[in-house]
C-alpha cells in the first residue's frame, strides 16, 4: 500500500519535512541514508538557528531534529534511495531490493561540499570533527 509521503534526505530541511507532515498526520517515511544528518554533522557551532541564543553544535541539532520528527511519528530507516521511478503514480522508490511506494515524495539530499585543494585540509577536519564527538559525548553523558 502506498504511503502518503516519503521524504529522501535527512539534513534540516529533511528533517523539517518531516515534522510538519508528522504534525500533519501524512505519517511520514524519511529515508536518512547511511550517513544522516546532512552537512550540519561536519560543522561545530551553529549560531544562526532560531531558538538557540547561544548556539548548537551541528550534530546535536541534527539529533534534536531526528528526536522531534520521530516523538511526532515520522519513520525514519537509516539506508540509501538506491532507485526511483517518478514515471507513474504512485511513485517507486527502492531503499537497496525493497520498494516503498509513495502519492508524494520530497527529495532534500542537500548539497555536497565541494572541498579546496588545501594541503592538511583532511587533518584539519578530522580534528574538528573529533572535537565535536568529544563535546557530543560530554552533553550526552551529563544528560544521562
Amino acid at each position: 500500500m502506498a504511503r502518503n509521503l516519503i521524504i529522501i534526505g535527512s539534513g534540516p530541511s529533511g528533517y523539517t519535512a518531516a515534522i510538519y507532515a508528522a504534525r500533519a498526520l501524512l505519517n511520514p517515511l524519511v529515508i536518512a541514508g547511511y550517513q544522516p544528518g546532512g552537512q550540519l554533522m561536519l560543522t561545530t557551532l551553529v549560531e544562526n538557528f532560531p531558538g538557540f541564543s547561544k548556539g548548537i553544535l551541528g550534530p546535536e541539532l541534527m539529533m534534536e531534529m531526528r528526536k522531534q520528527a520521530e516523538n511526532l511519528g515520522a519513520e525514519i530507516i537509516d539506508r540509501d534511495a538506491t532507485k526511483v521511478d517518478f514515471k507513474s503514480r504512485p511513485f517507486k522508490i527502492w531503499v537497496e531490493d525493497e520498494l516503498y511506494e509513495a502519492w508524494s515524495v520530497i527529495i532534500a539530499t542537500g548539497a555536497r561540499p565541494r572541498w579546496l585543494g588545501v594541503k592538511g585540509k583532511k587533518n584539519l577536519l578530522v580534528e574538528e570533527f573529533q572535537h565535536v564527538h568529544h563535546a557530543m559525548l560530554l552533553s550526552l553523558k551529563i544528560e544521562m
